[in-house]
C-alpha cells in the first residue's frame, strides 16, 4: 500500500495505525491490560473512541501543520482557508474530548486511571501543534485545560518512551523555528525534513 505507519513482524505486515496499535496490545506477551481491555465492554469503548479520532480530531492538527508551517517544507503554498476549516475540526474535537471522551474522575479517556491504546493515538495527533510554536500551540489549546492535563498525563505515564517518540517532532520544530537552521533547511536539509515529516504526520 506504500503507506505510513506500517509494521513487518515475522511474514505479516500490516499498516494503518489503529490496526497496528490493536495487534501489538493483543500479540505480545506482557502488555498490561489497561492499553486493550479483555474486558468486551471496554475494549469496545476504545474503539469508539478510535473509530470518532479518524473522522474528527485527526483533521484538525493534520490540516493545519500542513497548511501553515509545513507547507513550505512539503512544496506547497501556504492556504489560510484549509487551515481555518482545520482549526474548526480541531475546536469542535477538544470540546467533545472534554464534554465526553475525558467526562468522570480518571485521568484518562473512557475515565480511566490508566492510559489505553486510544489516549495514545490521541495526543499523538494534538502533538502535531508542537511545530506551530509555543504561541500558536497555546492559542489552540489555551482554552481546553482539561485537554492540556490530560496531555500531560499522558506523557508522564509513559515517559521516558513518549519524549524518545517525539524527539524527531522536537528537532523538526526547532529547525522550523529557528532562522538560521531554516536558512540550511533550503541549502539542501529540507528533502530530509520532508521526509522525516511524512513519516510522522
Amino acid at each position: 500500500m506504500k503507506q505510513l505507519p506500517a509494521i513487518v513482524d515475522g511474514r505479516f505486515k500490516l499498516f494503518e495505525s489503529h490496526a497496528i496499535l490493536v495487534y501489538l496490545a493483543s500479540s505480545f506477551p506482557g502488555v498490561a491490560d489497561h492499553w486493550y481491555p479483555a474486558d468486551v465492554f471496554k475494549r469496545s469503548k476504545i474503539h469508539s473512541v478510535l473509530d470518532w479520532h479518524h473522522s474528527n480530531l485527526r483533521r484538525g492538527p493534520t490540516t493545519i501543520v500542513r497548511n501553515t508551517v509545513l507547507a513550505p517544507v512539503l512544496g506547497r503554498p501556504l492556504n489560510p482557508e484549509a487551515a481555518a476549516e482545520g482549526e474548526k475540526f480541531l475546536s469542535a474535537s477538544l470540546s467533545k474530548i472534554e464534554s465526553v471522551w475525558l467526562k468522570g474522575n480518571g485521568r484518562f479517556l473512557l475515565g480511566g486511571n490508566q492510559p489505553s491504546i486510544a489516549d495514545l493515538s490521541l495526543v499523538c495527533d494534538i502533538m502535531q501543534l508542537e511545530l506551530l510554536g509555543e504561541t500558536e500551540r497555546n492559542r489552540l489549546l489555551g482554552p481546553y485545560k482539561e485537554v492540556q492535563q490530560w496531555i500531560e498525563n499522558t506523557r508522564n505515564a509513559t515517559n521516558p518512551h513518549f519524549d524518545e517518540v517525539h524527539e524527531i517532532l522536537m528537532k523538526a520544530k526547532e529547525k522550523l523555528q529557528n532562522p538560521r537552521l531554516k536558512g540550511a533547511n533550503n541549502e539542501g536539509g529540507e528533502s530530509d525534513m520532508k521526509r522525516t515529516l511524512h513519516s510522522r504526520i
